[in-house]
């Protein structure tokens, strides 16, 4: 007992102080808690006692940002803690809005404590304080508290205003370059990005570029390269902001060549001028750089002297007779001499004659050499008589054989004569097959190819007999092939001229009672004839062209043509069945942004309207597909597409395409951009000009959006290579206003880029051409091209190559064999109780407007066959027609099988050929 009394007497024993320090612990936090009351925030009830040191933090709140109206979230995370609760501006953070988390850490045994708040943005927009909303971490252990870093909380913002925007500049080469910019107020503060040409800035691939002094961008020495437009991008957390852009030229002075030796004095004789002259290109003045200063040419006086003629003066005295029995005399060219540059005497400046007038005595060998030369003269004139004699004589007997026709040469049974022959008149040509040259030999076989009919498109060498007449040519229907005569030569060759200029625009063939197609090569122009359309035992010549040039229809306002005007004829002939006339067009079709209708030209040559795409009638039928419109006509004449925008969304499609040629100078070469309607025709006419120029297509065509909203369109070329090419000053970005282009609908839209090489051995062209409406679509082609001609690859020009084919009669001019066809027909023109008829037929075919035309019609199904035909010319998906009629229910096998049984059926190429 009095041990026991004596330990309890001890109060600072080892073994009791742990016990003390839990009522210290628990007297400071009693304390905490009494101060946390009277902010009316409750602590916690109790506190977990646990052995241990001060509190450590494992993660302490980090500052953050509220971005919009979304909290943000605080941590905390200390061990040992008993409790850790937030302070938020001198103020505790009630005990329910806390979140907290408690662990053990398996490598001391401590307890590890995480709590979690949230601060939302109306709490920080609540606060007015000196600085910042600020939270701080309370952590609470057996020893004592910890506190953390304090972290601010504060709302995110990037004002929309740059306070200062970067400015354009004209800056010399190789001179300094800053621009300056100044971000928006926001925070956390904006970072700073540079924009060249809408592509970053990076300062550490160009020593050259600073961008890190305060915002600005500094070009130290400013190359050609260097120009450009250059934006000024600001961004944080919250948003990003685009400053205006500032568009620097950096433009290069003039400076003189050395002067040229001096010319020649231009005054033969007397008093005139000699010149040497400088050209200002070194360097040459580029981007609105000055010119030289200084003359280019200087001129001084000369005088030179004039030429004086030589002149002979008189003849010596004669010499003593020589033993030649020669004596001789002279005379100098001196009276005057010939001075600067005069003509010398003519004649000769020495004579010699004979001093002895034939008398002459010479020794014996002298003898024998004249009676030698007198032999060989002898001999010469005997053979030049007997030359002169057979010459007579060959002269007279051909004389004998022209005034006698009778006697023919020995001829074989053909002959040929090849060209070129050149004829540079049709008429001369024509008149040569008539001439008299062949009618001596009127059963030979003569066969003519020059440039001429390979013009109008004969590859096949023409044949004239000497039997047949000279020239026929077709005039009408049901007509027989006149006779060209002498009296109407003139009439003939002018038909064939104009058949030679419009050869790629124009066709005509000959068509019967089976029907069959017509087609413009490359222009997407067609006729379909159908089966029974002209009646039998009469045919037709039938013409297909395109206008698009000599087109006089105007439209009226913002009204475009949307694709060519075309011509088929002959207007006399009357059909039994609609024909399909296929027009290209280049609208987006869609009813809510267009109004298209359909013209027709009177006889008095005035444009009258047929008909609106969406309107309801009996006598025509339009059919709008993506790019082409399907018209079905019961009379020829020339029709045209006319669209008319009802809103600003309207878009007509543009095909924009690059040609390029090496210009007369070797060094120059030429870029042209062509923005055309987005039709064949249009792009076989920029094809055809191209191909007289000697331009190339550099990269295929490309499809552009153009927006009826008044924006104009812009066409540039970038990323030329800066030590190899140079573009022409302020040529690099051409501007086209809108009504140019949106009026230019019969015209392709031509924009020219010269490019220059530094050097000959430079060979490859690499570049970008952007084409873009202002806020609307942009396209860029990539050119990637040989500057010479024969290491270019040769890009294809059309789609479809219908050239091979412009005609086709019969049978092969339809993708349905035709016994299908009266299967078809006969099965769905009866009348169904169902509703299984003609109706469904086209509902399966996308037809489903203005059906009341083709309740019109003795054979409905048979028109929407038709038009089916003409839809479909260059896939012929018979598959997608036969699912059709399956899904109808009326048939029960593929057309695709069906049409491999059409080998059985009767042949109509005999049939047809006696139709024609």
């Amino acid at each position: 007992m009095g041990g026991g009394a004596a330990r309890s007497s001890c109060p600072l024993r080892p073994e009791r102080r742990p016990l003390l320090l839990v009522l210290l612990g628990l007297c400071s936090w009693t304390a905490a808690a009494l101060r946390g009351n009277d902010n009316s925030e409750a602590l916690p009830e109790s506190i977990p006692s646990a052995p241990g040191t001060l509190p450590h933090f494992m993660e302490e709140p980090d500052d953050a940002y509220i971005i919009k109206s979304n909290p943000i979230v605080l941590r905390c995370k200390a061990m040992p803690a008993m409790q850790i609760f937030f302070k938020c501006n001198g103020e505790w953070v009630h005990q329910n809005e806390h979140v907290s988390e408690e662990s053990m850490d398996e490598s001391t045994g401590l307890k590890v404590r995480e709590v979690f708040i949230n601060v939302t943005r109306q709490q920080v927009e609540d606060f007015h304080g000196p600085e910042d909303y600020w939270c701080q971490c309370v952590a609470w252990s057996h020893l004592g508290t910890s506190k953390s870093r304090k972290a601010s909380v504060r709302i995110a913002y990037l004002r929309k205003n740059f306070e200062q925007d970067p400015q354009g500049k004209e800056v010399p080469i190789e001179g300094m370059i800053v621009l300056h910019c100044r971000p928006p107020e926001g925070v956390p503060a904006a970072e700073v990005e540079w924009l060249k040409n809408e592509e970053p800035i990076d300062s550490n691939l160009d020593e050259n570029i600073d961008t890190r002094a305060d915002h600005n961008l500094i070009i130290r020495q400013a190359r050609l390269s260097d120009s450009g437009n250059y934006t000024c991008m600001a961004a944080n957390i919250v948003a990003k902001r685009r400053s205006m852009s500032a568009t620097v030229v950096v433009y290069v002075n003039g400076g003189w060549s050395s002067w040229t030796e001096w010319s020649n004095c231009n005054a033969r004789c007397g008093r005139g001028w000699q010149k040497r002259s400088r050209t200002c290109t070194n360097p040459a003045p580029l981007n609105g750089g000055a010119f030289c200063e200084g003359m280019s040419v200087q001129k001084i006086t000369c005088t030179s002297l004039c030429p004086v003629d030589g002149s002979w003066e008189v003849w010596s005295e004669w010499s003593v007779c020589s033993p030649e029995c020669e004596h001789l005399r002279v005379r100098e060219c001196a009276a005057p001499p010939p001075r600067n540059g005069g003509k010398f005497c003519e004649g000769l400046s020495q004579e010699s004659e004979n001093c002895t007038e034939g008398l002459c005595i010479q020794d014996i060998e002298t003898g024998s050499d004249i009676a030698l030369y007198s032999g060989l003269g002898a001999a010469v004139i005997a053979v030049a008589v007997l030359v002169v004699g057979v010459t007579l004589y060959r002269r007279s007997q051909r004389n004998s054989l022209l005034l006698n026709p009778s006697l023919q040469p020995e001829l074989m049974g053909s002959r040929t004569y090849s060209g070129p022959i050149c004829l540079q008149d049709p008429m001369d040509k024509e008149l040569m097959t008539e001439s008299s040259l062949f009618k001596p030999l009127p059963d030979i076989k003569v066969k003519v190819q020059s440039s001429f009919m390979v013009s109008l498109g004969v590859t096949e060498r023409a044949e004239f007999h000497g039997k047949a007449h000279a020239g026929t040519f077709p005039h009408g229907n049901n007509r027989a092939f006149g006779t060209i005569q002498a009296r109407n030569k003139a009439a003939y060759i002018q038909n064939l001229s104009s058949i030679s200029t419009r050869s790629e625009l124009r066709t005509a063939a000959l068509f019967g009672h089976l029907g069959g197609r017509l087609v413009v090569p490359n222009t997407g122009v067609s006729l379909l004839i159908p089966h029974g359309a002209i009646p039998e035992e009469s045919s037709w010549e039938i013409y297909l062209a395109v206008t698009q040039k000599e087109s006089s229809l105007q439209p009226d306002g913002p009204a475009v043509l949307l694709g060519p005007a075309v011509t088929c004829g002959p207007a006399e002939l009357g059909v039994r069945s609609p024909c399909a006339l296929t027009i290209p067009h280049c609208a987006h079709p869609d009813p809510q942004h267009w109004s298209i209708h359909l013209k027709r030209r009177t006889q008095q040559g005035k444009w009258e309207e047929v008909m609106s795409v969406e309107e309801e009638t009996t006598s025509c039928y339009c059919l709008l597909d993506p790019y082409a419109c399907h018209i079905l006509l019961n009379s020829f004449g020339t029709y045209a597409l006319i669209g008319e925008p009802i809103s600003d969304c309207a878009v007509r499609q543009l095909k924009v395409a690059v040609f390029g040629c090496l210009s007369c100078n070797s060094l120059d070469y030429n870029l042209r951009v062509y923005c055309m309607d987005n039709t064949p025709c249009a792009f076989q006419e920029v094809v055809s000009d191209e191909r007289l120029q000697g331009g190339q297509l550099l990269e295929e065509p490309k499809l552009l959006h153009f927006r009826g909203n008044t924006f104009s369109l812009q066409i540039s070329v970038l990323d030329i290579p800066p030590f190899l090419w140079r573009i022409k000053p302020f040529t690099a970005c051409q501007e086209v206003p809108f009504s140019r282009v949106w009026g230019s609908s019969q015209q392709p839209l031509l924009c020219g880029f010269s490019l220059e090489r530094y050097s000959p051995a430079t060979t490859q062209l690499s570049c970008k051409v952007c084409v873009r409406q202002l806020q609307g679509h942009e396209q860029i082609l990539h050119i990637r091209t040989a500057v010479l001609e024969n290491e270019r690859e040769t890009i294809p020009f059309f789609a479809h190559d219908d050239s091979n084919f412009p005609a086709q009669m019969g049978p092969k001019a339809f993708k349905i064999p035709y016994s299908i066809r009266q299967r078809i027909c006969a099965t769905f023109d009866t009348p169904n109780t169902k509703g299984k008829d003609w109706q469904m037929l086209a509902q399966k075919n996308s037809i489903n407007r203005n059906l009341s035309y083709f309740a019109a019609q003795s054979s409905p199904s048979a028109v929407i066959l038709d038009l089916w035909e003409a839809r479909h010319q260059h896939d012929g998906d018979l598959d997608s027609l036969a699912c059709a009629l399956e899904e109808i229910g009326r048939t029960h096998s593929k057309l695709s099988d069906a049409t491999e049984t059409e080998a059985e059926e009767p042949d109509f190429s005999s049939s047809r050929q006696n139709g024609l």
